[in-house]
């Protein structure tokens, strides 16, 4: 290379750089490639996308090739640097060739095609697969000998090189996409997918309507109060029991009764023999779960019972699906019944409200891990029923208790502490 001109020189070192940066960007353009983006594409026919996930199925061929072909590049820039520098500087010329190349180098040949890459992968990733894929299959053997090398070493630590990481997301990472995708998604189909995805993680105790508030029809009590119930409720699914709750014998559909209702013709008979069989559930089944119970067994309500057999509430299929799409009627809500904002700030909350509930809708982290009810959670942390007014703290949330009868607590003002 001595008797090379110097113009050629600089030229050929300019190229070996413009190499070094293609190799760095190329690299970290297609590992930075969005995986499953990468696999969309592929299946829509896009072919740099088909190139890019072709080499990535073989990543010690790919990183191997990329490393051989920047280190060939390097060292060849290193070396025409110290003949051109020498021969313009003479013996100093090998330390300024040293400095100059190496802040060339990371200037224009790593940090910047790198950033760009990492910035537009797909850009980079796509083209470059073409001529990677050509280098591939050109480089083979070095790459093999060098790749045998390297798996060798990694099996003297104990790592398998055939041994790939998963692809696959767990839930909570699936979770941080959704949302993650906020500005891609409206509002409410991001709503409904992490809806969808805390159906396994909440059960049917969360959501059910509690025993102390079933609608529910006594078949031992007289025949005019049981019609004046069934024409006054809005219900359309009603359990039938006997003496209470507890002995719930089935669950009629108002449709069943409603011409016997209409001709004033309905007897106690006629309505247990009219009656579906109760559908019973445990409280600890996952609404997942249920939903799919619910489908397998064509059923929309259900019969929630404890570990001992005693009714705790039923859930019925609209209430699993408003967990997913939100309420289905905004009309007389009780979520925004139970809960009342007020002007400086506070929120008066119905002691029953749910805390799942609460959180939902005022953004907040309020235990949930424990009691299902604001009433639940106070009289938890105090380990006892307030006398009256009471206030406490849990966390940044402060709490006082503004109405208390019946042991339970009615009313409850909370508040962020600032």
């Amino acid at each position: 290379m001595d008797s090379l001109p110097i113009g050629y020189l600089i030229g050929l070192l300019v190229f070996l750089i413009i190499c070094s940066a293609f190799f760095s960007s190329s690299e970290t353009g297609i590992l930075s490639l969005n995986r499953y983006r990468l696999r969309h594409l592929s299946r829509e026919g896009h072919k740099g996308a088909r190139r890019a996930a072709n080499l990535l199925s073989k990543p010690d061929r790919l990183l191997g090739t990329i490393l051989v072909g920047n280190n060939v590049v390097n060292i060849l820039a290193a070396s025409i640097a110290t003949i051109v520098a020498v021969d313009l500087w003479g013996d100093a010329g090998v330390a300024i060739a040293t400095a100059g190349l190496t802040i060339i180098v990371l200037i224009f040949g790593e940090i910047t095609p790198k950033t760009l890459a990492a910035l537009r992968p797909e850009m980079i990733a796509y083209p470059a697969s073409h001529i990677l894929q050509l280098l591939m299959k050109l480089l083979a053997p070095v790459v093999w000998l060098t790749g045998a090398i390297s798996n060798g070493l990694l099996r003297l630590i104990g790592v398998d090189p055939k041994q790939r990481g998963s692809d696959s997301l767990s839930t909570e990472e699936l979770r941080s996409v959704v949302r993650e995708a906020g500005q891609e998604l409206p509002g409410n189909r991001q709503d409904m997918l992490l809806g969808i995805l805390d159906l396994e993680k909440v059960t049917v105790n969360d959501i059910m309507i509690p025993r102390n508030e079933v609608f529910g029809i006594d078949l031992d009590s007289d025949l005019d109060t049981i019609i004046w119930q069934l024409r006054t409720t809005t219900h359309t699914r009603i359990p039938l029991y006997r003496e209470n709750i507890n002995q719930i014998i089935g669950v009629i559909h108002m449709r069943q009764i409603a011409r016997l209702l209409t001709l004033d013709k309905l007897t106690h008979n006629d309505l247990q023999s009219a009656c579906n069989e109760p559908y019973f559930i445990p409280e600890s089944t996952p609404l997942s779960t249920q939903l799919l119970n619910f489908q397998q067994n064509k059923r929309r309500i259900a019969i929630v019972v404890d570990e001992y057999g005693d009714v705790e509430g039923i859930v019925t299929l609209e209430d699993i699906l408003e967990e997913i799409v939100g309420d289905f009627s905004h009309q007389d809500n009780p979520h925004e019944m139970e809960i009342r904002s007020q002007n400086d700030g506070s929120h008066i909350i119905d002691g029953a409200a749910y805390i799942r509930e609460i959180n939902k809708t005022l953004e907040w982290e309020l235990p949930s891990d424990g009691p299902k009810t604001l009433n639940g959670l106070i009289t938890e942390i105090l380990e006892s029923i307030p006398d009256g007014s009471v206030c406490l703290r849990i966390g940044p949330y402060y709490i006082e208790t503004l109405e208390v009868k019946d042991n339970r607590v009615n009313l409850a003002r909370v508040r962020i502490a600032e």
